[in-house]
């Protein structure tokens, strides 16, 4: 009796131990799964000719992804980045996004910047049914019209004359009107889409080309192209340029003399602060599209603090130091993808694409709503013009007056000093 009751106790005990065993075990496995990371994926240009504002746009995403960890992360779960360097060339792109869904096995993708890296990226999500935020692509979606890709950029319903639209309605305003335009731009994608813009404009205005010229995006001495514009005395000149360019033109502009009425446009790179503060005085009296102004009107919830925390990680990270060009918008594109999986509850690419095709986002760049082609539903670019640069400091730049914005007129800070020479004294 004795020992047939010991062993029904020892039986009993180890039917406890065993399911304590099985219960903790599972539990485990609930607790790993509840944690395993969401993992977002993108390839960025951090060497290379666009790497000035590729790293600044992977600081702004890793400082979203500890801002949501902090708030718990994503559904329950921590939110982890996996990125390869793209070198800002485009043929890297299909290797490193295969390696991020199919090795990796990331649950959503982000473009890499600009519009050369999101052209090879594009047929690809197409292809796979993913949703795609794109960051700071002109027109890479005019093509295709996929339903999934929503593009950060505020250009609006109409990419290809967003850059140039408030340079020529400003042109156009001007007493007396301009008569004569030079057009002028990189053989590459986002120059090439802009000009088709611009081309538009310039009928739509009833101005007359006297020069419409591309240069390969090899060039390095821009001298030759300034004097050929400069011999036909036009009264207008748009470029449409990526940051090494941008910044030659302005130089050889300024070398040969170059005085049109309004000068600028869609010079990519101006933007950035390592470029004004190399530029200096050189860029006063230039009128070009930006995204972003330290202006009054455009301190959107959020913003101050976003730019505390990037400036002072910005120092040790050697990046741009004050970031008001791709960083905010970088920050924001992520907030967005974040926004729509905790309200869709799912990282299903379809619910996902659904909920941000039918919503609206309180970001720090403000309100965004995506149109139909995924573009913001409403344009938001503006056009600024340098004003009062005097040497190269830094710390000029960092309130509002010298990058007054002209346009649009709900952001409007100060008026164009008109001509070009004028604002060069």
């Amino acid at each position: 009796m004795r020992q047939s009751g010991s062993r029904s106790i020892l039986r009993a005990v180890l039917i406890a131990v065993l399911t304590t065993v099985v219960l903790l075990a599972g539990a485990g496995a609930f607790v790993a799964q509840a944690a395993d990371p969401i993992k977002i994926g993108f390839g960025m240009a951090l060497t290379g000719g666009l790497s000035a504002n590729g790293k600044p746009a992977l600081l702004a995403i890793q400082i979203w992804k500890d801002d949501i960890n902090k708030k718990g992360g994503l559904l329950g779960r921590p939110v982890d980045l996996v990125y390869y360097d793209d070198q800002t060339n485009p043929a890297t792109i299909p290797g490193i996004y295969t390696k991020l869904l199919d090795v990796d096995k990331v649950n959503l993708i982000i473009s890499g910047y600009g519009t050369n890296l999101i052209a090879p990226l594009l047929p690809i999500a197409m292809e796979r049914k993913l949703t795609l935020i794109g960051m700071f692509g002109l027109a890479n979606n005019e093509k295709y019209q996929y339903p999934n890709y929503f593009q950060i950029q505020p250009a609006g319903p109409d990419p290809q004359i967003s850059t140039a639209i408030g340079f020529f309605e400003l042109a156009a305003k001007q007493n007396p009107k301009p008569q004569t335009v030079a057009l002028v731009g990189a053989d590459a994608e986002y120059p090439q889409n802009a000009l088709v813009g611009a081309r538009e404009l310039v009928k739509k205005f009833g101005f007359k080309t006297v020069y419409d010229s591309s240069y390969p995006p090899s060039t390095v001495d821009y001298t030759p192209i300034a004097r050929a514009i400069k011999a036909t005395n036009p009264d207008v000149v748009f470029v449409a340029s990526y940051p090494p360019d941008s910044v030659g033109m302005v130089r050889a502009a300024a070398e040969v003399g170059l005085q049109p009425k309004i000068f600028g446009g869609g010079m990519v790179g101006l933007q950035f602060t390592t470029v004004m503060t190399s530029l200096g005085p050189m860029l006063n009296g230039i009128v070009n599209y930006d995204f972003w102004a330290p202006e009054t009107a455009m301190m959107f919830p959020g913003i101050k603090e976003f730019f505390a925390e990037y400036q002072k990680r910005a120092k040790d990270a050697g990046v741009d130091t004050l970031g008001y060009y791709l960083p905010p918008f970088a920050y924001s594109a992520v907030q967005i993808l974040g926004l729509a999986i905790e309200s869709s509850k799912s990282l299903d690419q379809q619910k996902v694409a659904d909920y941000i095709r039918s919503n609206e986002f309180s970001t720090i760049v403000g309100k965004v709503r995506f149109g139909a082609n995924g573009e913001w539903a409403k344009s938001r670019v503006l056009q600024v013009q340098y004003q009062g640069i005097k040497g190269t400091d830094v710390e000029q730049f960092r309130g509002p007056g010298k990058k007054v914005v002209l346009y649009p007129e709900e952001f409007k800070s100060g008026n164009m000093i008109y001509p070009y020479s004028a604002a060069r004294k």
